[in-house]
């Protein structure tokens, strides 16, 4: 498979994605809580330049299995 800027972005969120659905498996274990325990990122650009506008909004919930499915999805691209 040919590595390429796409191959990358995709690795990552499907690394992204697999993190974030272990970690809401892992919602109801609360000896795991650390793990699950979520921050919310939200990022919000808007613009109006009279001749278009627009508004861009942005949440990211990110926790530490997130991470490490993030951390998977970069060590599948190099393996690649």
């Amino acid at each position: 498979m040919k590595k390429n800027t796409l191959t990358f972005i995709l690795m990552l969120l499907l690394g992204l994605v697999a993190g974030t659905l272990i970690g809401q498996l892992l919602l109801p274990y609360t000896g795991l809580s650390f793990l699950t325990k979520s921050v919310e990122l939200t990022w919000q650009p808007k613009a109006d330049l009279l001749v278009i506008r627009y508004d861009l909004n942005l949440h990211i919930r990110l926790n530490l299995i997130s991470i490490a499915g993030l951390a998977a999805g970069l060590w599948l691209y190099r393996k690649l």
